[in-house]
């Protein structure tokens, strides 16, 4: 039976560039979670008859509004659901399966890399049908639709079983439970060389991967263990947690500093590497060198020729903003294109549809490309296997002959978390302000050439988005750039990054904050950092 009930707005269900974000405790309000996907339903059209993609990184509450999800799609008029098995889909597998089976859309539940647990994360998203994040006029119908509606549509009826593959219906709507990793390993067995891979392995090559008890588990112990043969005991923390253990499963030199601490010991295994809470992210580390993901992002694309599905060339390489220039030296020797744009991997979208772009990254550590329009911790796991098993030379020397040919880009991102909202904005504000007055003052040895609000101008849909982040270019190619974060669910997030481009290969080796520290200085009396946050250093430096 098809229910229609009666409900009321919340207006504060603005979905950001990774949907909507809050403590699980708001979601569990009565109808706010029924709002929020009706909503979605709501701003959609011709979708009648159609199939829904429907899955989560296994978070708490991922059950729950999973089987709200399904009853609400077929009150809806929905004519199929494909949801993950226990309800787990990363997020580029949900993205693979949308453009696999050509879905009309999904719906992805998660945080991302933010805790879990019942006081913690949760988070709601809708991808379109290029299985991308839904474009800003999407987004924005939907949140205007929040702040009006009335009324849900929901089938009265059970929840279906989750935990077992197969066909059932719902009020004449087809739900089918499928395993979550199938589709997605067979799609890396065609782009990467498993063969090679494996000969690297069976002649003795250690990896250690750490899924820090999120949704990348049960695709890496399938890939990384099963099918390309490496050791049982591998992949570390391989089982998906409502609250990932306890931890926090952003793979960064904090949250996964025992990781780090591995691959830094004597004896340390040949290459090692984490993903995220969802499975969108990833850390690479190789014995005795953190790999920065600007820097990821530019070995990639300048050795993806080495794996069969990047045999034939990139099309153009897309950074977002913040990301270092590292890659775009890459581009200029390929004689490909180079695109910037804002953070939020909805921005790639576009180019990737129109074959402009095959590579793209943020330095949040999110890596993909065209194979999906979503980022992809696992694939550039993958990818750089694929690249050492061709090469046959450590992470090190593959990292140190990238410089020797492009140059370091020396960049280091800083994090104030949960900075108080006024104080944020008030520092944003300020630095706004004093833009125009900035070109040409000295700070010490430094001089600012040009500073500006990055905005960007999409080169397919025409469409402009502004206030993107703070840029401050100093004589030389230095760099600062300030920007709020909108991943978190209380307070904001500052994020500082500080790049300085070394062409000279005798300067490769010096610490990296050492070789940062007069952009450090200056970007906090720019900014006036530790005056108006209250902070006398950053929660994460990366």
């Amino acid at each position: 039976m098809i229910t229609t009930v009666s409900t009321t707005p919340y207006g504060d269900q603005k979905p950001g560039t990774s949907g909507l974000r809050k403590k699980v405790p708001v979601f569990q309000q009565k109808n706010y979670a029924e709002n929020f996907i009706q909503s979605i339903f709501d701003s959609l059209e011709g979708f009648k008859g159609e199939t829904l993609v429907i899955g989560g990184d296994g978070r708490f509450y991922n059950r729950e509004v999973i089987q709200l999800a399904i009853k609400m799609a077929a009150a809806n008029g929905f004519g199929r659901v494909l949801v993950g098995r226990g309800g787990i889909l990363s997020t580029p597998a949900a993205s693979n399966v949308i453009r696999k089976y050509k879905a009309f859309g999904g719906i992805v539940l998660s945080a991302s890399h933010n805790p879990g647990g019942p006081t913690e994360d949760f988070g709601i998203k809708y991808n379109i049908g290029n299985g991308g994040p839904a474009p800003e006029k999407i987004t924005d119908a939907i949140f205007a639709r929040t702040k009006a509606i009335d009324t849900y549509r929901i089938a009265d009826v059970a929840n279906i079983n989750l935990d077992h593959e197969g066909t059932q219906e719902v009020e004449g709507m087809t739900v089918t439970v499928i395993d979550p990793v199938t589709d997605y390993a067979a799609l890396m067995e065609q782009l990467f060389d498993f063969d090679a891979i494996r000969k690297m392995f069976a002649g003795g090559f250690r990896v250690v991967f750490d899924a820090m008890s999120a949704v990348t588990g049960p695709y890496a112990k399938e890939i990384i263990e099963n099918r390309l043969g490496a050791p049982k005991g591998s992949v570390l923390n391989f089982m998906p947690l409502p609250d990932f253990g306890g931890h926090h499963p952003d793979p960064n030199l904090v949250h996964a500093r025992a990781l780090y601490e591995t691959m830094m010991a004597p004896d340390a295994p040949d290459f090692g590497a984490a993903s995220d809470g969802d499975g969108d992210r990833n850390l690479i580390i190789g014995k005795g060198i953190f790999v920065t993901p600007s820097d990821s992002l530019a070995l990639l694309a300048a050795n993806a020729h080495l794996a069969p599905g990047y045999a034939k060339g990139l099309a153009g390489i897309a950074r977002s903003m913040p990301t270092s220039g590292a890659a775009d030296r890459v581009a200029e020797k390929l004689g490909i294109g180079i695109y910037e744009t804002p953070t939020g991997w909805k921005f790639f979208g576009n180019l990737l549809d129109e074959g402009m772009a095959t590579i793209c990254g943020e330095e949040s550590a999110g890596t993909g490309s065209s194979h999906v329009r979503e980022k992809d911790g696992l694939w550039a796991v993958l990818l750089w296997l694929n690249i050492l098993a061709v090469r046959k030379k450590s992470v090190l020397d593959i990292v140190r002959q990238h410089w020797a040919t492009y140059g370091r880009n020396y960049y280091s991102r800083h994090d104030y978390e949960e900075v108080d909202s006024d104080a944020a904005n008030g520092l944003v504000t300020a630095l706004r302000e004093k833009l125009a007055a900035l070109p040409g003052q000295s700070f010490g040895a430094l001089t600012v050439a040009t500073a500006d609000d990055f905005a960007y101008h999409d080169p397919v849909d025409k469409s402009v988005s502004k206030n993107q982040g703070i840029r401050i270019l100093f004589e030389g190619g230095s760099r600062v750039v300030f920007r709020l974060s909108g991943t978190g669910t209380s307070g904001a997030t500052l994020r500082v990054y500080i790049e300085r481009y070394e062409p000279d290969a005798t300067r490769h080796d010096i610490e990296t904050q050492a070789a940062l520290a007069d952009l450090i200085a200056v970007a906090d009396e720019i900014a006036g950092i530790g005056t108006r946050t209250g902070r006398d250093a950053p929660s994460v430096i990366t």
